[in-house]
């Protein structure tokens, strides 16, 4: 049905269509998909061509970068991330950390979690934008409250230092669940070290957390 309606001229059906056969592994005919959906001036489309191109054998950064730039410009919060990437790594184009600075802070309005947590990078270690901890905190504090591992990660650690080991428990246990292996370590120190009911209770607060839903601009 996706491939019916973009025959027919639907943007919106060719990046469906390119999602499909990239997630069938027929990446070569995803990349088709997204390119006519690029021409066509679709954002989606253009940002997950310039995705298809980061992620090809070898990488084609700079024709990522090329179409990055319309969908961020857009208002692609997706697109706006890679760019930001791209431009703090000197990926396909000229190193700026204050551009990158920008388009994370874009990405992070629009709803991107990654964005998120890089932006309160840039605010903690003042690149791109002035340091500001407040800011800083306050991104971190949004990207662990979507699920950010590392931002639950350190969110557990700060909570810790600041003397409150029964959330910072639940929030190095949500860490540990979804994967960062930095906070398996401090979360066992701090379930020997509470009492046995204040455990439970951190650990029953990790099975009830629900990360927050933001609405993302695709």
């Amino acid at each position: 049905m996706f491939q019916r309606a973009a025959r027919l001229g639907s943007a919106a059906a060719m990046v469906d269509a390119g999602l499909m056969c990239w997630e069938e592994g027929r990446r070569d005919e995803a990349v088709e998909y997204y390119h006519k959906a690029a021409e066509l001036g679709h954002p989606v489309g253009m940002c997950n061509l310039g995705v298809s191109y980061l992620e090809a054998d070898p990488p084609k950064v700079e024709e990522a970068v090329r179409w990055f730039y319309p969908a961020a410009a857009a208002g692609n919060a997706r697109a706006q991330y890679n760019l930001g990437l791209c431009l703090q790594n000197g990926k396909g184009i000229k190193r700026n950390q204050r551009e990158a600075a920008k388009w994370y802070l874009r990405a992070a309005e629009g709803g991107n979690i990654r964005a998120m947590y890089n932006i309160s990078l840039c605010y903690s270690y003042g690149e791109g934008f002035a340091q500001d901890h407040v800011r800083s905190k306050r991104w971190l504090q949004l990207a662990a409250d979507c699920g950010h591992k590392k931002a639950l990660y350190e969110c557990g650690i700060k909570l810790c230092a600041a003397g409150d080991k029964v959330r910072s428990l639940m929030y190095l246990e949500l860490a540990t669940r979804r994967g960062e292996a930095a906070a398996s370590h401090m979360r066992d120190v701090i379930l020997e070290s509470l009492p046995l009911v204040n455990a439970q209770r951190a650990l029953s607060d990790a099975d009830r957390w629900r990360p927050r839903a933001l609405y993302t601009r695709r």
